[in-house]
């Protein structure tokens, strides 16, 4: 104690609760630091330690109280993965505090989270695909299906899509923005999820001749409806009445269908079939379709039409 109070290590004694202590970090870094989407989620995992360790000093906290909040949530019934990603946020939440000199130590450097197994995601053999399609061919969720499947974009991505985005003279469409849906703040068009996010992507023959077909179905149900023609800026996959279609309806909708269907596949393994397509075609080499799409997606569409040929030969 005498030596970090010499060399300016030490931590001032104080009586923070770690409700108090999350309080602060949710207001001072969470909310200026992550997307509305990933703060509710921050909430969601702090509200689980505050419940069990809130009253707690933060200095006192140690590795035992860590292994005490894992067991009790695995008692409750929580998903491996849920205990896991609790312990994810708790990590930085005490980085944090680390670094605002509030504490010395961080426990969760010491106590990690049960290891959660690893959730693999259903691909579809292109054979497959079609055959999804083909089962979904005239319900609503028809063209975001095929959509996803040839353009390996997020749901997000696909809703937040506007004719201004679309050059369907040149078969090409650019991921611009995308929608976030939060309790708080309800659907919100924000930036693409990543740095590469913002992209544009070769669309097969099939796509193209799909998206000039619901243009004109779009446009017809407007001029009967007495809006007028639709202008650029009109979303894609729009609802009745020109708005953003929720994300969370639109995946409560996706469950509801596929149960119809007897079928377990998930909006998201559409992603991963496109991206299992390319790699194993050749267009590029990676064991990981979520490295090959996050990293490399705006290389491999980009101008090239290579990626569009292959997903046009996969549905014949």
């Amino acid at each position: 104690m005498i030596a970090a109070q010499q060399d300016g290590t030490a931590i001032a004694p104080n009586k923070i609760s770690v409700a108090a202590f999350i309080d602060r970090f949710e207001s001072d870094w969470v909310a200026n630091h992550v997307t509305a989407r990933s703060a509710e989620r921050y909430r969601a995992a702090l509200g689980h330690v505050r419940r069990h360790l809130g009253d707690r000093l933060l200095q006192k906290l140690c590795p035992a109280d860590l292994a005490g909040l894992y067991a009790a949530l695995k008692r409750e019934g929580l998903q491996p993965r849920t205990v896991k990603f609790v312990g994810v946020i708790l990590y930085s939440a005490l980085r944090q505090a680390k670094k605002w000199g509030i504490i010395r130590d961080n426990p969760a450097e010491t106590e990690k989270p049960p290891k959660a197994p690893q959730r693999e995601t259903e691909m579809l053999q292109p054979k497959e695909a079609a055959a999804l399609l083909q089962r979904l061919h005239g319900k609503p969720l028809y063209l975001l299906a095929s959509l996803a499947l040839a353009t390996g974009a997020r749901r997000n991505e696909l809703l937040g899509l506007r004719w201004q985005d679309l050059d369907l003279d040149n078969a090409r469409l650019t991921i611009a923005q995308a929608l976030e849906q939060t309790a708080a703040h309800g659907i919100q068009v924000k930036a693409p999820k990543t740095k590469h996010s913002k992209r544009t992507i070769a669309l097969p023959p099939h796509a193209v001749a799909e998206l000039r077909a619901h243009w004109r179905a779009q446009q017809e149900q407007r001029l009967a409806l007495g809006m007028g023609k639709a202008p650029e800026g009109f979303p894609v996959l729009a609802t009745y009445d020109g708005t953003y279609q929720s994300p969370n309806a639109v995946s409560h909708a996706w469950v509801r269908q596929m149960a119809a269907l007897e079928s377990s596949v998930t909006l998201h393994s559409l992603r991963h079939t496109h991206g299992s397509m390319l790699i194993a075609s050749g267009v590029l080499g990676h064991s990981s379709v979520k490295v090959t799409l996050d990293v490399y997606g705006h290389l491999i569409h980009g101008t090239d039409d290579k990626a569009a040929e292959i997903i046009g030969r996969a549905f014949g």
